[in-house]
Parts: C-alpha cells; sequence; structure tokens
C-alpha cells in the first residue's frame, strides 16, 4: 500500500472523528443508522455548562455527575469541572477572578463510567462550572446541579441539568411582573469573547430592551442578566430568544418568585408544529401554557393530555391560538386531576413552528412551589438523569404516537451497591409514572433506553421539604448524546487514476 493511500484512509479517519464530535444527536429510534449505512460510534468528547446555583446566602446545592458504561468508548480519559470567572449580577464586572479560594476548587471529581460521583457547596457565592470529558467519560456524560433554599425569594428546590454550549436559544414562560426575579445566566466556555442578543416578546409582540448592540461575554466567563434591567415592561408572560452573533454560550433562565418560589427554565425544543411537554406531577394545582410562534404565520394547535388511562381533551382548552410573533398564555389549572399527565400540542391543520414551555405550581398559598416544563425532544436511543434518591424521584414516561417499549437502568449509588434494570412497555398516547428500580446505596443516576416501538418522552421530578415547605423541580431527558452515527467508507483506488 503506498504513501497516497495510506493518506486517504487516514483522512476518512479523521472526518469520522471530527463527526463523531460535533453531531451529537442518535436516532430517534434504534436501526436507522445502519440501514443507512452507516455505524454508531461513542463520541469522543463532550462539554458542558452550568450556571452559578443562587444569590442566597442560605442555599445548599448539591452536584452529581454521571456517564453511563457505553460499549466500544475505550480506556483513558478524563472528565473535569472548573469554576467559570463570574461576572457580577448587574453585569458591571467579575465578582472575584483567579488566585484561589472557594470559587477555584473542583466541587466534584468526576468517577469512571458507571458510578455516580457527588460534591456540595453552599452560600451565594459558588461559580458557574464550565466541564470538559473525553474518551469514555464522554458519551453520555451528565451533570445535575440542585438547589435548596430555605427563605425568600426562590425558596424551595430547584434544578438544572448542565448542558452543552449553543448558539440559538428559547425560553417560553420568563417574566418580568411583579414580584418575579428572573435572570438568563450565559457562560461561555472558549477562548475568545461571546457576543449575545437577548430579545423579549410579549403579549403584544417585541418588547424594545435597552441592549440593541448585544451583551459580550468575556472568554471563561458567566455572566447573569437581570431580564428586568432589559426593559422598563412588566409582562406577566415572554418569550426570551437568545442568540449568539459571534462564539457559543450556554444559556438558562432561573425564574424565581416572592411567593411561588421558583426553579430553572431549560431552553425548549426548537420550534417545531408538534410539541410534547412530559411529566406534569398528578398532584399540580395549576398549570399554564406558555407558547410562542417565530415564525410569519399564526398557529392553531389541538391540546391533548395524555394520562395513565390515554389521551383526554382539556375541558375549555381545546385548541390554543398563538399569534405569530406574541406570547400566547393559557391556563389550564389543576388539568391533571389526580393523575399523572403530559402535554402534546399537535396543529389543527397547516402547522406552523411554535415553542413552548409549561409553569407548574404545587400546594396552595404560602406552600406554593413552582417548577418548569418545556417542550423536548424524545429520548432516542438513550437519555440519563443524574442526582436521584429512593423517594424523592418519579420518572414520567410518555409515548405520543405509538407502543414503546424502554429500558430502564439504576446505576449503582455513591454509597455502593449494584445497577438494577427493568423493561416497561408504554401504550400509545399515555403517560405513566414509573417506579424505577433501584439496587444502589445513596444518590443513584437513571438511564432510559429506546428498546422498540414509537418515540418516548420522558421527565423526572425531584422532591423535598425544607422547614415545612414542599419543593420540587423537575428535568426532561432528551438524548444524551452519547452516541453519534458515521458513515461506513470503503477505499476506492480510481481516485488515484483521475
Amino acid at each position: 500500500m503506498n504513501r497516497t493511500t495510506l493518506s486517504l484512509i487516514a483522512c476518512t479517519v479523521a472526518l469520522a472523528a471530527v463527526t463523531g464530535f460535533a453531531a451529537f444527536d442518535p436516532p430517534a429510534a434504534p436501526g436507522p443508522a445502519a440501514a443507512a449505512g452507516a455505524t454508531e460510534r461513542p463520541v469522543e468528547r463532550t462539554g458542558l455548562l452550568c450556571p452559578a446555583p443562587s444569590f442566597s446566602d442560605i442555599a445548599d446545592t448539591a452536584y452529581t455527575s454521571f456517564t453511563p458504561v457505553t460499549q466500544g468508548a475505550g480506556s483513558g480519559g478524563k472528565a473535569t469541572l472548573e469554576a467559570a470567572a463570574e461576572q457580577s449580577a448587574d453585569g458591571k464586572g467579575a465578582k472575584s477572578g483567579k488566585g484561589g479560594g472557594k470559587k477555584d476548587q473542583a466541587v466534584l471529581t468526576p468517577k469512571p463510567p458507571g458510578t455516580p460521583a457527588l460534591g456540595d457547596t453552599s452560600g451565594s457565592d459558588a461559580p458557574a462550572l464550565i466541564g470538559t470529558a473525553d474518551g469514555p467519560y464522554a458519551p453520555g456524560w451528565t451533570v445535575q446541579e440542585t438547589t435548596r433554599i430555605a427563605a425568600g425569594t426562590g425558596r424551595g428546590l430547584q434544578g438544572v441539568t448542565c448542558t452543552p454550549a449553543d448558539t440559538d436559544f428559547w425560553f417560553p414562560g420568563a417574566s418580568t411582573a411583579k414580584g418575579r426575579t428572573d435572570y438568563v445566566h450565559l457562560t461561555n466556555p472558549d477562548d475568545e469573547a461571546a457576543v449575545v442578543d437577548i430579545k423579549l416578546y410579549g403579549r403584544s409582540g417585541a418588547v424594545k430592551t435597552t441592549v440593541p448592540d448585544g451583551i459580550t461575554v468575556p472568554p471563561h466567563s458567566s455572566e447573569p442578566v437581570l431580564l428586568s434591567t432589559l426593559t422598563g415592561e412588566a409582562q406577566t408572560d415572554l418569550t426570551v430568544h437568545v442568540g449568539v452573533r459571534s462564539g457559543r454560550v450556554g444559556a438558562t433562565v432561573q425564574a424565581q418568585d416572592d411567593a411561588g418560589g421558583g426553579d430553572w427554565l431549560p431552553a425548549a425544543a426548537d420550534p417545531a408544529g408538534s410539541l410534547v411537554l412530559p411529566g406534569i406531577p398528578k398532584d399540580a394545582t395549576d398549570v399554564r401554557l406558555v407558547a410562542f410562534t417565530p415564525g410569519d404565520d399564526d398557529a392553531d394547535l389541538k391540546v391533548r393530555l395524555a394520562s395513565p388511562d390515554g389521551s383526554i381533551t382539556p375541558a375549555g382548552n381545546e385548541t390554543v391560538h398563538v399569534k405569530a410573533g406574541m406570547t400566547s398564555a393559557v391556563d389550564l389549572g389543576p388539568v391533571t386531576r389526580g393523575e399523572p399527565g403530559s402535554l402534546i400540542l399537535t396543529p389543527t391543520d397547516k402547522a406552523a413552528p411554535v415553542v413552548a414551555a409549561l409553569r407548574v405550581v404545587r400546594g396552595k398559598g404560602s406552600a406554593r412551589e413552582t417548577a418548569y416544563i418545556p417542550a423536548t425532544a424524545p429520548v432516542g436511543r438513550r437519555a440519563t438523569a443524574a442526582d436521584n434518591s429512593a423517594k424523592g424521584t418519579t420518572l414520567s414516561l410518555t409515548a405520543p404516537t405509538a407502543d414503546a417499549t424502554v429500558k430502564v437502568t439504576a446505576s449503582a449509588g455513591g454509597d455502593g451497591g449494584s445497577p438494577a434494570t427493568k423493561t416497561y412497555t408504554v401504550k400509545s398516547g399515555t403517560s405513566q409514572d414509573i417506579a424505577a428500580p433501584t439496587g444502589g446505596k445513596g444518590t443513584y443516576a437513571l438511564t432510559v433506553e429506546t428498546v422498540s416501538g414509537g418515540p418516548v418522552y420522558a421527565a423526572r421530578t425531584l422532591t423535598g421539604s425544607s422547614d415545612g415547605v414542599p419543593g420540587f423541580t423537575i428535568q426532561t431527558l432528551p438524548s444524551d448524546r452519547g452516541l453519534v452515527a458515521v458513515p461506513r467508507a470503503e477505499q476506492d483506488l480510481s481516485v488515484l487514476q483521475q
């Protein structure tokens, strides 16, 4: 074999490696990659960004890192979480810099695949984190950040799954109303500054903001932006669009209420004609749907609630009309009526792209607590949720279009034990809360894998009380991006004769 042929083969291998890093999303269900003449390979490198957890001096934050075991992932590698340089809450400068201290200490050291690693911190000066993983640590690496706040704005339980950097984010469900304190947290993992545009859309359309020239996020830093500083308009329901002019960032909204607790509002799934919002708790006392269409056409959506016995139409809210460029909100009340459910939105006629999220309230009066469910992508090949406990975790599975079979694995715990696996069938049009298997001791991770059938959507709810106030937080489970389809390549020596 001559040097030219070796070079061609080397180029093919290099292309496959690059593809494995850049294209994270696997097929929605098993099989298509092989049928299309491609193979699936574990990703070789993953980056995650975790926002600064709280501005409260009485906040206690737990971190859980987990990588599921992935065949073919090789050996070696490592995962690290390092503090980002934190800007002040008003965006006017860094709160602290290099040179040691609490901010420069690693919050945890990730463990090898299959074993969760735990860490914690407290107070208002916990930084945003920038994480990288390679080798066997990379495929499906998941980090959960869960914060308990005993009192004050945002009191209760707040949780967020750390996310990769990107360039485009939609957040329906934010607010600048009286009593709300909503921040957009922007984290830049790269060596160059990122320039970010934040646009707000209310009930009458685009809201004029004070930063038309964009926000600069310095390299390896994080900046919280208080939404009420961007506009003088008090809006109960807002859709926030974060677009990156240059570079890339991680973006998440922290939505906090003086009286109703609060939680993280992750970015919604990309605009689409049909959406699934899984995991509404059975004891939800109030559910509010917030939707926005970024296109030029209005959207008319059919509303269905997938329950354990099938899909039903909420009385009085059979359809929702979303005007182009305007945020629409609909109060669904205690829509689940004692049974767990998931909301399914489909076009009544012509499809128009929509983004949506739910604000979910549990409890009443001074015991109210709030969480958010954005529209999400399906589990696909595999999804992972860290930071689960034997008594405080509920896993919700939804199959909107066809029966589906899924495999759920509970990892070994932070205090030992062994993994445990069960297989479940979810009937078409239903939403099921399942009792996840447990074999480990202490905090564990859940991995959900699609075995057969139609697409499955999942969400995980954590519950806990603080000083008698019930707290909860909900995280959706889209694909963990652990596998990538790599096209098969063959030698074609005829190229040497061209």
